[in-house]
C-alpha cells in the first residue's frame, strides 16, 4: 500500500510513499521532451512536457509510479485492489492503458484543469505491458500548486473526486476517506478541552492529548486520517531545507516498517519515500535502508533530448561519524 501527499510553503511539493514487498529496481528517470512515446491505442507523441519521477523503465520505456512535468503538474498511481476496473477500447474515447496514464496526462496538461478535460473521454484498457508484465490495480492523484483530484477507474466508469486535503491512499474508495474524517474531528493539536461531564474536573496530564485517537496502525484509512492530521497541521520555514525536510517528516508518520505488515510473499514495507519540488524540478527521495535525502535536478539535464535518462536509487546507509 501507499501514501501521497502535496504540501506549500513558498514552494509547492509532491510526494509518495511507496509500500511494497519488493522492488522493481526502479529509477529516477527524467523523460525529456523529444523522447517519442508509442502509445497502443493512440498513436505516437513526439514532443511533449519533459517529467521526472520514479520510474520501471522496461523496453526503453518509462513506468512510472509518480512524477512531475516541466510545468509542475505532478500524478501519482497508488494501489488499488479489487476496485480498479480497466475495460476495452471504445469508440469516441481516448483508450490509453493504465501504464500510459501518467505520460499521458503530464505530456500534454501543465494544470489539473487541464488534467479535468483529459479526463472527460479516458478510457482506461485492460491491456497489459507485456504477458509478463500484468496491469496493477491503480487509483491516481493529480495535482498542481492550486488544487488536487483523485481518479479512479470504478465498475461505473471513471469517477474525479475534488482533493481538498492533498492525501490519499489505497481503498476503500476516496469519497470514504473524505467522510471517515468526521470521525475524527475532535482531534487537535491544541491543549484539550474537557468536556466529559460538568460533574468533573479533568486536566490533561501530558502534552499532545488533544490529539488522542489519532490513528496509528497501517492500515490504508488510518494512514490517511495520519497524513491528513499530520500535514494539514505541520508548519514549517519557507527555506528548501525546512519545507522539503517537512515534508519526509510528513510521509514517514506513516511509514511502514518491515516485519509489522505480513503479506502472501513477505512483508509490506516502505521501499522509498519521494519529494518533488513541482515547482523548480527537483526530485528528492530516501529508502528503506538510506534516509540521507538524495536529489535530481530534471534542467540540469537535456530536456530537448530524445533519450531517457536513469539514476539508480542511492540504497546504502550513509552515517557521518562526529567523533
Amino acid at each position: 500500500m501507499c501514501t501521497a501527499a502535496t504540501y506549500k510553503t513558498k514552494d509547492h511539493y509532491f510526494g509518495r510513499n511507496l509500500d511494497y514487498e519488493f522492488s522493481y529496481s526502479e529509477t529516477v528517470t527524467v523523460t525529456p521532451r523529444n523522447y517519442k512515446f508509442d502509445f497502443r491505442a493512440a498513436g505516437s507523441v513526439k514532443t511533449h512536457y519533459a517529467m521526472i519521477g520514479m520510474a520501471f523503465v522496461q523496453q526503453n520505456y518509462p513506468l512510472y509510479y509518480d512524477a512531475t512535468n516541466e510545468k509542475g503538474l505532478s500524478m501519482a498511481g497508488l494501489n488499488f485492489p479489487g476496485n480498479a476496473v480497466y475495460l476495452p477500447k471504445a469508440a469516441g474515447k481516448d483508450n490509453i492503458t493504465p501504464f500510459e496514464f501518467i505520460p499521458w496526462i503530464l505530456g500534454q496538461c501543465a494544470t489539473v484543469r487541464e488534467a479535468r478535460e483529459k479526463l472527460k473521454k479516458i478510457n482506461l484498457l485492460n491491456e497489459d505491458f507485456t504477458p509478463e508484465l500484468k496491469l496493477s490495480p491503480l487509483h491516481w492523484m493529480i495535482s498542481d500548486r492550486d488544487e488536487s483530484i483523485v481518479v479512479e477507474p470504478l465498475e461505473g466508469g471513471v469517477k474525479v473526486y475534488d482533493n481538498p486535503v492533498g492525501v490519499m491512499t489505497n481503498n476503500p474508495t476516496f469519497d470514504f476517506h473524505l467522510t471517515n474524517l468526521a470521525n475524527y474531528m475532535g482531534l487537535t493539536r491544541d491543549e484539550p478541552v474537557s468536556r466529559f461531564s460538568q460533574e468533573l474536573t479533568l486536566k490533561p496530564y501530558s502534552r499532545g492529548m488533544g490529539a488522542i485517537g489519532l490513528p496509528g496502525d497501517l492500515s490504508s484509512a488510518s494512514r490517511f486520517v495520519k497524513a491528513a492530521f499530520t500535514k494539514l497541521n505541520s508548519i514549517s520555514g519557507e527555506s528548501e531545507s525546512e519545507s522539503v525536510s517537512q515534508f519526509f517528516h510528513i510521509l514517514n508518520s506513516v511509514a511502514q516498517q518491515r516485519g509489522c505488515c505480513k503479506v502472501e510473499h513477505g512483508f509490506e514495507y516502505t521501499i522509498y519515500s519521494s519529494c518533488c519540488n513541482t515547482d523548480k524540478g527537483i526530485y528528492y527521495y530516501t529508502t528503506y535502508e538510506n534516509s540521507r535525502i538524495t536529489g535530481v535536478d530534471m534542467h540540469k539535464e537535456n530536456l530537448d533530448g530524445k533519450e531517457l535518462v536513469s539514476y539508480p536509487l542511492e540504497k546504502g546507509q550513509t552515517i557521518k561519524m562526529q567523533n
